[in-house]
């Protein structure tokens, strides 16, 4: 007789298999794109340090992810769960409960690591207890007008928690951190509709010590046709949501309070703005130019100066330029030229 399936909501995987011995686990949640898992898990296979375990999580995705992953699972490193939809925090959450290795390294189902990331990011962490996480730059590349890369003016060669916080030191997602830090400060955080990896960083540099960046390209991200930019004020609230958590956690006088004051009152002024274009996209013109008359701090230079002084002789105009302004700053909406992965054009 078959053994029995599992409950709906439980997590199924292909039976585990003896591997070598991992260092590091590589998490790979796989969320509509398994069109795109392969080349994932073929720049993975190609990473010049070999002593790593993969977990590829489906939480209910609506595409094939099974069939993608399946030619890779002859790679006894390799494994596949699949779960109901949770999200993708408590996707990570289940796939690295689901591994045993020290270390943990993110690399969603779209995007690549470079042949030395792991050879690069796993011994700073084994050697260098002061250090809670590291990160590197990558290139964006897909359906962008200009390839660009994710870090594109200096940046510390470490970072504290104020540096991530104001975000002058930027943690890439393909980022590699502790499994005990991580089962410290409880995994990411499921409630977290955006911002959640921002989040993570957060509270993982609450520990203490410092975030370590490579500079040099070491992932691609993809941006995807379609995959627009989260909207911005789901963004804002997200940032919101992680300032006012940090805040609350941390003790008093901590040093970082006052620069969170700073970034919760800039954040919600920030929001003010991003609701009164929505106000004047979804059409009530004349309460978003109210609203953006007390947010105009948000943005300066001439061209906008100009432009909110145009709407208020021609109130017609607004929702127009607008409503092209929010379509102008999604990623992958305006037909851009497709850049090709360095598998595509080394292979």
């Amino acid at each position: 007789m078959p053994p029995p399936a599992p409950a709906a909501g439980t997590a199924s995987a292909a039976p585990a298999r003896p591997q070598e011995h991992a260092r590091v686990a590589v998490i790979v949640p796989a969320y509509g794109v398994a069109h795109l898992l392969g080349e994932a898990l073929t720049s993975l296979q190609r990473q010049t340090f070999t002593q790593w375990e993969c977990v590829v999580i489906d939480d209910g995705a609506p595409d094939d992810v099974a069939g993608a992953v399946a030619p890779f699972l002859s790679d006894p490193r390799i494994r596949f769960l699949a779960t109901a939809n949770h999200g993708v925090s408590a996707a990570r959450n289940t796939a690295i409960a689901a591994s045993s290795a020290p270390l943990v390294a993110l690399l969603d189902g779209d995007d690549l690591f470079r042949p030395g990331y792991l050879a690069t990011v796993v011994p700073i962490l084994e050697t260098d207890p002061s250090v809670r996480l590291v990160t590197c730059n990558a290139l964006i590349f897909g359906a962008v007008t200009r390839l660009r890369t994710c870090v594109d003016r200096p940046q510390p060669r470490n970072g504290t928690l104020a540096q991530i916080l104001d975000r002058s030191f930027n943690v890439y997602i393909g980022t590699t951190f502790r499994r005990a830090d991580f089962d410290a400060i409880g995994g990411f955080d499921t409630r977290m509709a955006q911002s959640e990896d921002f989040d993570f960083w957060v509270r993982l540099m609450m520990l203490g010590g410092r975030a370590r960046h490579i500079d040099a390209v070491l992932g691609e991200y993809r941006v995807r046709h379609g995959s627009a930019s989260a909207n911005g004020g789901r963004m804002l609230l997200g940032n919101i949501r992680t300032y006012e958590k940090a805040r609350n956690a941390l003790p008093p006088g901590a040093p970082e309070i006052p620069l969170l004051d700073k970034l919760l009152a800039d954040t919600r002024a920030a929001l003010d703005f991003e609701h009164a274009i929505d106000a004047i996209v979804d059409g009530d013109t004349q309460r978003g130019l109210a609203s953006l008359r007390s947010a105009r701090g948000q943005v300066g230079g001439f061209l906008w100066g100009a432009s909110f002084s145009l709407w208020l002789l021609f109130p017609s105009l607004a929702r127009p330029m607008l409503t092209w302004r929010r379509r102008a700053h999604t990623r992958g909406s305006t037909d851009p030229a497709l850049y090709p992965s360095f598998l595509e054009t080394e292979g």
